[in-house]
């Protein structure tokens, strides 16, 4: 079974070690963890990010799952890059599974960054625009390909003290892929 690791994680300070922690999960559950940074592309290249593109889409197309962390990353809602890996990988296919260390649900997490109104279940940001609100924990696309192509979306029932380096949600969709 291989694991595609989805998940802003590579751009924390310690990525690389939160890389090999998830990869040894894996492999505790017979699995073999692929993380995007295990690489050998120069990130100096002129087309640095294009590599990485192409590297990050064949070690997609090499596993049989995703397990994509949909904490927010730098907003309310999940990093961009993990989205399109999660519909990457349901578009072909593939086993997805997803976890969310922020408990909280989206529209709360928008109150937290911007201003919100609205009656009736009804918001609208400032500018007017709608804010999504189906009681889910991030937007309706990614919770159902969840839902359609492996599992629900796994969220602790507390955020946890480090809402980065805690892998017990991670560790909750391996057992689950396990178990396919």
């Amino acid at each position: 079974m291989n694991i595609y690791l989805a998940g802003p994680d590579v751009f924390l300070p310690n990525a690389a070690e939160i890389g090999r922690r998830k990869v040894a999960l894996c492999k505790r559950y017979g699995a073999h963890g692929f993380f995007p940074l295990d690489h050998d592309i120069d990130a100096k290249a002129g087309d640095a990010s294009r590599q990485i593109f192409h590297h990050n889409e064949a070690m997609m197309s090499r596993c049989d799952i995703v397990i994509a962390n949909l904490t927010p990353f730098r907003g309310p809602s999940a990093d961009a890059g993990t989205v399109f890996e999660l519909g990457f990988m349901a578009g072909n296919g593939k086993l997805c599974f997803g976890y969310c260390n922020d408990p909280t649900l989206y529209p709360d997490r928008v109150r937290r960054m911007a201003e919100v109104s609205g009656t009736d279940g009804h918001l609208t940001d400032k500018d007017g625009l709608t804010v999504e609100n189906f009681g889910l924990a991030d937007n309706l696309m990614m919770i159902h390909a969840l839902d359609l192509y492996g599992s629900p979306l796994i969220i602790p029932r507390e955020m946890p003290d480090d809402l980065w380096q805690d892998l017990s949600s991670f560790e909750a969709c391996l057992k689950l892929a396990a178990s396919y």
